[in-house]
């Protein structure tokens, strides 16, 4: 799993809400990628995901789901994945 050093994701907000952010735990990410296999998840700008995520950023209320890549958190707010909680 992909890791943020601690004192970045101590500085990281959500763009969309402002919130903290915080790792995802495997339980959400496995929630991610059965949807993703399904062809049932987007992201905001509308793009169908079809790569499984290995590890992502969840915003304290978790409705924002920022995949990272590569290591590199992907804070775009149109990549956000909006979860329905």
């Amino acid at each position: 799993m992909s890791a943020v050093d601690p004192e970045l994701l101590a500085k990281l907000r959500c763009p969309v809400t402002f919130q903290d952010l915080r790792l995802a735990e495997p339980a959400l990410l496995a929630e991610i990628n059965r949807k993703i296999a399904a062809g049932l998840l987007k992201n905001r700008r509308g793009q169908l995901l079809t790569q499984p995520v290995e590890a992502s950023l969840v915003s304290a209320d978790g409705r924002m789901v920022y995949p990272i890549r590569d290591h590199i958190p992907q804070m775009l707010s149109e990549e956000a994945i909006t979860m329905g909680n």
